[in-house]
């Protein structure tokens, strides 16, 4: 039976996102017995993680890429391939709510890719996003949000330890160890951002609130809350 391997964002701030994103995978799956869910704790990364992080101003700051890192798992997302080694796996970032069989994404895996993506054409119109993280913007923005990775392919191989520790983030965001044809497009049902897509016009398989949930403190509304609220009672 195929195993259906997923490596989740995980951030101590966000736990509640996490366990409503990890049950509405779960809850939608045609295979059950072979989905497993991982999350991506920093503190069991250390083999293969070992860039620095400091605090400014209370926030995460990366000195490589001399940005903010809005969540902890802003890098940890590219030890999939270490982790995996082999086969298909998917990423995906903890808020965000699965609405549709997370099998059939897994079905659309084309080996001659090195990743498939939604390929977004986004650019942030706010300088702050969720929680009052600083909203940076870099290419190919959230095309990292959701990643079916082929943890086989030959190109996989030139995202090295050292590039992995020691390039700035946007790059590795930017998938800029790949060639443009080794990215595979993804519709963008399977990683529709809430505020920013239209969720009308396309099957949403992921919607994904990159701009923040009911889940964060003092949260002031937005759309798709309903949707989310509902997996977080179970309903």
């Amino acid at each position: 039976m195929k195993k259906l391997k997923i490596y989740m964002g995980w951030d101590k701030r966000e736990t509640v996102a996490y366990d409503v994103a990890r049950r509405s995978i779960l809850k939608r799956t045609s295979l059950p017995k072979t989905t497993q869910i991982v999350p991506l704790q920093l503190e069991h990364l250390n083999d293969y993680l070992t860039r620095p992080i400091e605090i400014k101003d209370g926030r995460m700051w990366c000195p490589i890429s001399e940005a903010p890192m809005a969540t902890e798992f802003a890098i940890s997302r590219f030890c999939v391939p270490f982790l995996q080694k082999k086969g298909w796996a998917l990423f995906v970032d903890c808020d965000i709510v699965c609405l549709a069989d997370i099998a059939e994404l897994f079905a659309l895996a084309d080996e001659k890719y090195a990743v498939m993506v939604v390929k977004h054409q986004h650019t942030p119109r706010n300088a702050v996003k969720m929680d009052n993280q600083i909203q940076t913007s870099y290419a190919r923005k959230n095309w990292s949000s959701v990643v079916l990775w082929n943890c086989d392919h030959p190109a996989n191989k030139r995202l090295t330890l050292e590039k992995l520790n020691f390039s700035p983030g946007r790059d590795l965001h930017a998938f800029n160890w790949l060639k443009d044809d080794e990215i595979g497009e993804l519709n963008y049902g399977w990683n529709c951002l809430v505020g920013i897509d239209d969720p009308d016009a396309v099957r949403v398989g992921i919607l994904h609130y990159t701009l923040g949930g009911p889940w964060i403190e003092g949260w002031a509304g937005g759309p798709m809350d309903d949707v989310w609220n509902a997996e977080a009672k179970n309903e």
